[in-house]
């Protein structure tokens, strides 16, 4: 068994065990533990393994899967791959043991769902085969759908069916594409299937499947409505996957098959994308703005945010795609702490008004300063992670279209406007009330589950030179092969164009 399939197969194993022992409430959570745990070691033995100087696909593994149709279990990794599996093998644990006292009921069921979820985003990421792609990303549905609509709030219900409706509806129009790239190419593998000389028309046609499916997965402006209703009914642990990792899948498939399978359609419609991109970040912002749960603000916080790597990723230079790489692992971290501190708060206090708070810092000071540090990350504070990946994103965006850049950038104020606003009606002024004055702070086991995340957002921002050393050559390769295969039509710009290089 090779590196990649272990790591994707231990948190199965986890799951498979809770399916078939009689186990307690502590064996269960113990299996959940070290299985993930497993799994982020495995991955960091990949990481150990790979050669962060070499931006193709690496430490190929393939074995026969359905031989009539020549599909293949195929799973390789490059460096945005390997830097999105490392981030959903580490956060997994920290999941597992924040829920220890969110979720009592079923708790076979709610470990499982989560192991199997791991290994399936595992699967979307490393997997080199398309049909096995698909089928990976189909099936993150379903233990996603189960974690909202068993372990949800009120309306979960309805959140989990329209999660499922949205993201299903795109992922069929994605394998109706992908089952035409077969007719062309007679494989389902990602090599032939690059190799293809496609048609503008054929592109055009493929791009739009393919943009749909990862477009409602991000998700970007209007295709996002799904994404409120599932943050704010999910439980904590589902709301902390979704925003760090699931959303992810659809800003890495843009990456691996938009750009290089179908570089003329990708560089017609990068214009468009780039304006989609600024109204996902002004309009996250705006209404984020306006919320007075906090949770359902963070949650249209990611629809801004995810939109800054939408528009770093279709600027279509190195500078901006590989910060768009970079911002994807950022916004995991401090996105997925928010809704951690959010989590714990709401096993205090049971609301999220934020009218229903004020004074805490007086009252919780631990959480009032870790909650200030992940807030500053997610405004872009010089010196956290945020601002090494918004900031080149800006910078790239605007040798590629300046318009973009500058509206982007009203994107980061406003951030700052909702994140500090909200802080200060939430942790500051008069603690008053019996609630307020009856909140616990912290305990050891919540700080330590934050910890580890707060130690990567202020690396990173100090020196995240690592972090970009291991995407950038994989970005420039996915440029590269985009440029070398495209057959533009006159007046396209061709992929990686900047402002410069326009006549």
């Amino acid at each position: 068994m090779g590196l990649i399939t272990l790591t994707l197969a231990l948190p199965l194993i986890g799951a498979l065990a809770l399916a078939f022992l009689e186990t307690d409430e502590r064996t269960t959570r113990t299996i959940g533990l070290v299985s993930s745990t497993a799994a982020f070691v495995a991955s960091l033995a990949l990481l150990v393994r790979f050669d962060t100087a070499d931006g193709a696909l690496q430490l190929e593994e393939a074995a026969t899967w359905i031989p009539s149709i020549g599909a293949r279990f195929a799973l390789a990794v490059d460096g945005v791959s390997l830097a999105l599996i490392v981030l959903t093998t580490f956060l997994v644990p920290l999941i597992l043991l924040a829920s220890m006292h969110e979720v009592t009921d079923r708790l076979k069921g709610y470990v499982g769902a989560f192991l199997v979820l791991e290994t399936a985003v595992i699967g979307v990421f490393a997997a080199t085969d398309l049909l096995l792609f698909v089928v990976f990303f189909e099936f993150t549905l379903v233990p996603m759908y189960l974690i909202i609509g068993i372990w949800g709030g009120a309306l979960r219900r309805y959140a989990a069916v329209k999660f499922f409706l949205y993201t299903t509806f795109g992922g069929l129009l994605m394998l109706v594409a992908i089952l035409y790239l077969y007719g062309q190419a007679g494989s389902f593998a990602y090599a032939d299937v690059l190799g293809l000389q496609l048609g503008i028309t054929e592109q055009r046609w493929l791009f739009g499947a393919f943009l749909l499916a990862f477009a409602i997965k991000v998700p970007i402006w209007p295709v996002h409505t799904w994404l409120p209703a599932a943050h704010t009914e999910a439980p904590t642990g589902g709301s902390v996957f979704l925003a760090a990792v699931l959303l992810k899948m659809g800003t890495f498939g843009l990456l691996r098959y938009c750009l290089p399978l179908f570089p003329d359609a990708t560089a017609e419609f990068a214009p468009w994308l780039l304006g989609l991109s600024v109204v996902g970040i002004l309009y996250g912002a705006i209404v984020a703005l306006m919320q007075s749960d906090i949770k359902k603000l963070i949650a249209y916080s990611s629809v801004s945010h995810m939109g800054f790597v939408v528009l770093g990723t279709f600027a279509l230079n190195a500078t901006a795609t590989s910060a768009s790489v970079v911002q994807m692992v950022n916004h995991g971290l401090s996105t997925g702490a928010l809704f951690l501190l959010i989590g714990f708060l709401y096993e205090r206090r049971h609301t999220r008004r934020i009218a229903d708070f004020g004074g805490l810092a007086k009252q919780v000071p631990i959480m009032a300063g870790l909650w200030l540090v992940v807030s500053m990350s997610s405004l872009a504070l010089p010196g956290l992670n945020g601002f090494v990946g918004e900031f080149p994103i800006l910078l790239g965006t605007f040798q590629t279209s300046r318009w973009a850049a500058v509206l982007a950038a009203f994107g980061a104020v406003l951030a700052a406007l909702y994140l500090l606003w909200a802080y200060q009606r939430m942790f500051h002024g008069p603690l008053e009330g019996a609630d307020n004055l009856g909140t616990v702070d912290l305990k050891a086991r919540e700080i330590g589950v934050l910890a580890p995340i707060v130690v990567l957002i202020v690396a990173i921002g100090l020196y995240p030179k690592p972090l970009f050393d291991l995407v950038q050559p994989s970005v420039d390769r996915v440029l590269t092969e985009a440029a070398a295969t495209a057959e533009l039509d006159p007046g396209l710009e061709p992929i990686g164009a900047t402002v410069e290089d326009q006549p």
